[in-house]
C-alpha cells in the first residue's frame, strides 16, 4: 500500500497512512448501502456517476433502478430512441448528460467491442466523461488508484489542511488532487475515493454545520482543530443568475394538450415544452395575444406563479390553463413543424417535459 499524510503546514508528512486508514475504517463500519456499490459492472457504476452529478441520492435511485431494467447493457443504451432516452431521463435535469451517455455508448460499441475499456486514459476519450468519472470508473471497477475529485472532495480535503486556496481555481484544484494521489491506497482506491464521497456527503456537509464529532478525521483535521470548518474551502463569488419573465400557457382542448420541441442546442435541447410568451402576461393580454394568432378562447385561469432555477438563470413564471374548441384548427405558422398535439396519457408516457415546468402540469389532469 503506497500511502502518505500531509504535516499540519499542508507539507507532505512521514509515511504514515493515517488518513488512508482511518477513513476506510470508518467507511466499512458506516457507509450507506447504495444500489451502485453493490456492484463493479463499469456500465453500472459509469450511469449512476452520470446521474449523480447534480443531483441527490434519495432521487437518483428509482431513476437508476428504471433505467438499467428497460437500458441493462452498452448495447441496448447505444440503439435506445432518442425520445425514449429522454422520458427515462425526465425528471433529472441536465439532459446533455443522456445525449453523452449514449454518445459514448456508440462509441464504446464501435471502438472497445460493446465495453467500457479500462483505463482512466481511454475512458477520457468518451464523451461526457471527465477526470472525476474516469477517476472514479477506473478506481471502483479496475483498480487503478487515481482520486476522484468533485466539489465535496475539494471541500473535506481543504477543510482537512485549512488550505485557503480558492477551489474554483483550476491550479488548486490540480494542487489538490495531486495531493490526494500520495494519500489514495493502491490496493483500495475505489473504496477510498467511495469513502471521500461518504465524507462528503454525510459528515462534511456543504449546507449547515459539519458533522465533526462522527468523523474520522476529527483528531487531524486542521480546520476543526482551530475551529475554523466554515472558512473552507475558499470559493470564488457566483455571478449572479439572469432571471427571465415568462408566461406558461396549458392549451387544451376536450383530449389534448400542446407542446412545443425545444430547439436543438442550447438549454433543454430537444426537449418538449409547454408553449409560453416572453414577460409577465396578464389573462387579458393572453387571451389578446392568442386571438391575434387566431385561437379561439373558450376560458382562460390563472395557474398562479412559480420559479424554476437553472444553473446561471431563473425562469419567473406565470401560468394559464386555456380552454381551446380544438387544437388541431390552430394556424400553421413558421414553427407550426415543431408543435405537437398530445393526448394526455402520452405526455405521461412518451414526451419528456422538463420539470421546469412540473408546477403547472397537474392542470393537465383536471
Amino acid at each position: 500500500m503506497h500511502e502518505a499524510s500531509l504535516n499540519m503546514d499542508g507539507a507532505p508528512a512521514a509515511h504514515t497512512g493515517t488518513d488512508a486508514e482511518l477513513l476506510l475504517s470508518w467507511y466499512d463500519r458506516t457507509h450507506r448501502d447504495l444500489p451502485w456499490r453493490r456492484t463493479k459492472d463499469p456500465y453500472r457504476i459509469w450511469v449512476s456517476e452520470i446521474m449523480l452529478q447534480q443531483t441527490r441520492v434519495e432521487a437518483v435511485k428509482p431513476y437508476y433502478e428504471r433505467f438499467l431494467t428497460r437500458l441493462p447493457n452498452l448495447q441496448a443504451l447505444a440503439q435506445c430512441p432518442e425520445e425514449e432516452l429522454m422520458k427515462l431521463w425526465e425528471g433529472l435535469g441536465y439532459y446533455s448528460r443522456a445525449r453523452n451517455l449514449q454518445a459514448a455508448a456508440i462509441k464504446a460499441c464501435a471502438v472497445y467491442g460493446g465495453s467500457l475499456p479500462g483505463t482512466r486514459e481511454a475512458l477520457l476519450t468518451l464523451p461526457g466523461i471527465g477526470p472525476y468519472t474516469s477517476a472514479a470508473i477506473a478506481s471502483i471497477c479496475f483498480g487503478e488508484p487515481h482520486p476522484a475529485v468533485d466539489g465535496n472532495v475539494l471541500r473535506v480535503w481543504s477543510r482537512r489542511n485549512a488550505d485557503g486556496g480558492c477551489i474554483s481555481e483550476a491550479s488548486v484544484k490540480k494542487r489538490m488532487e495531486e495531493e490526494l494521489r500520495r494519500v489514495i491506497p493502491t490496493d483500495r482506491p475505489g473504496d477510498f475515493n467511495q469513502a471521500m464521497m461518504e465524507l462528503g456527503a454525510c459528515i462534511c456537509v456543504p449546507n449547515g454545520p459539519a458533522k465533526c464529532t462522527e468523523c474520522p478525521w476529527e483528531g487531524i483535521c486542521r480546520a476543526h482543530l482551530e475551529g475554523r470548518e466554515e472558512a473552507y474551502p475558499v470559493k470564488a463569488a457566483k455571478k449572479p443568475r439572469t432571471v427571465e419573465e415568462r408566461t406558461v400557457l396549458v392549451l387544451r382542448d376536450a383530449g389534448k394538450v400542446a407542446l412545443r420541441k425545444r430547439p436543438g442546442k442550447g438549454l433543454l435541447a430537444g426537449l418538449y415544452e409547454l408553449p409560453s410568451i416572453p414577460g409577465r402576461q396578464s389573462a387579458r393580454q393572453v387571451q389578446t395575444y392568442l386571438s391575434g394568432q387566431g385561437i379561439k378562447v373558450l376560458r382562460i385561469e390563472n395557474l398562479g406563479e412559480a420559479k424554476h432555477i437553472f444553473t446561471h438563470r431563473e425562469w419567473h413564471m406565470t401560468g394559464y390553463l386555456v380552454r381551446v374548441d380544438e387544437l388541431e384548427r390552430l394556424p400553421a405558422g413558421p414553427d407550426a413543424a415543431e408543435w405537437i398535439f398530445a393526448r394526455l396519457r402520452e405526455v405521461e408516457e412518451t414526451y419528456a417535459v422538463p420539470s421546469a415546468f412540473s408546477a403547472y402540469l397537474s392542470a393537465l389532469r383536471e
